[in-house]
């Protein structure tokens, strides 16, 4: 769901298109669509629900049975110790989004550690409202992500699986890689300082906006530079690439910023950062203020309050609800 920086862009091998073209959200077909959710997450279902682990994370996915049917892939590809937010994606066999699963996350340190869980998930919808639905949001793109706390306590290769309930009882679904828990001192964590730098604007750019935003149309995010407004008021600070991004995400990611912008106006900065220099992608051809908040992947969000600190960071795809629950104690 989330793309590393290394990777070509919109190269994607067919016998990968599932997880690498999806590279950032959760889900498929249901009986229940976004569209009937509406904006609020819907609830993660009840721990008791699903199976007690007991020995490794192949015994659990042995006793329960792994399907076959069902992809599920992290959003993120960045975790630290203490980090707890885990997002994911499920997809059927062919791509699509399964939307409405229920679904726990079960996790074990290595192939031999004990498998903890389950850490039910619930489901952000990544949709808004049709004014806020740019041209480089495709119809395919993610709709929702299904989002666990999963205490990655102990640094290290952390291994994971999606249990989803079904009509006939649970299934495994081992998730499509790893994850590795370690340090990323070079990425601002939460309550540090945010790095201040320079970030482009449109009066800089004499209006060109499309030489710093891919998005059609173009966001509104480019009024402040965050040397100017780191410390006086609280930012939003969004590095993506809608137009270059491979995974299913970065459309939706800048919409999303784009109604909570309208909602909160000028009590807040919102800035929308492009990835690559001239907008060419290339792991040579990041832009500088990539590099220095340290990123590797995209897209990534920074809520940072008014002294300067970061308050919340999201690697991958948040919903609306999310970025105003991350604003609120920073307007009040």
């Amino acid at each position: 769901m989330v793309r590393a920086l290394n990777a070509p862009a919109r190269i994607v091998p067919a016998a990968l298109a599932v997880v690498a073209g999806a590279v950032l959200l959760g889900a498929c077909g249901g009986d229940e669509s976004p569209e009937e959710t509406g904006d609020a997450p819907v609830d993660a279902p009840a721990a008791g629900t699903f199976p007690k682990p007991q020995g490794t994370l192949d015994d659990l996915i042995s006793e329960i049975g792994p399907t076959n049917e069902i992809v599920a892939s992290q959003s993120g590809a960045v975790f630290e110790p203490g980090d707890k937010r885990f997002g994911f994606g499920l997809f059927d066999v062919g791509g699509t989004q399964i939307t409405d699963a229920d679904v726990a996350i079960y996790a074990a340190e290595g192939a031999s550690g004990e498998a903890i869980g389950p850490f039910p998930a619930r489901i952000e919808n990544l949709q808004t409202e049709p004014e806020f639905v740019a041209e480089t949001t495709a119809e395919d793109d993610a709709k929702v992500v299904y989002v666990a706390d999963v205490p990655f306590d102990e640094p290290g290769e952390w291994r994971l699986a999606a249990v989803v309930n079904g009509p006939d009882g649970p299934v495994a679904a081992p998730m499509n890689s790893s994850v590795m828990i370690k340090e990323q001192t070079e990425i601002p964590d939460l309550d540090e300082p945010a790095p201040e730098m320079h970030t482009p604007t449109l009066a800089e750019v004499g209006g060109d906006v499309e030489s710093i935003d891919t998005r059609q149309p173009p966001s509104s995010m480019h009024g402040d530079d965050l040397a100017d407004v780191l410390g006086e008021k609280p930012v939003v600070l969004l590095f993506a690439t809608p137009a270059l991004c491979l995974s299913r995400v970065c459309g939706p990611v800048v919409d999303v910023a784009e109604q909570v912008k309208a909602e909160y106006g000028d009590e807040v900065a919102f800035i929308h950062q492009e990835i690559y220099v001239d907008n060419e992608p290339g792991p040579q051809n990041l832009r500088p203020q990539v590099k220095e908040y340290g990123l590797f992947t995209e897209p990534w969000l920074f809520v940072i309050d008014r002294s300067g600190d970061v308050a919340t960071r999201i690697e991958g795809a948040f919903s609306v609800s999310e970025l105003e629950d991350a604003l609120d104690p920073l307007v009040s």
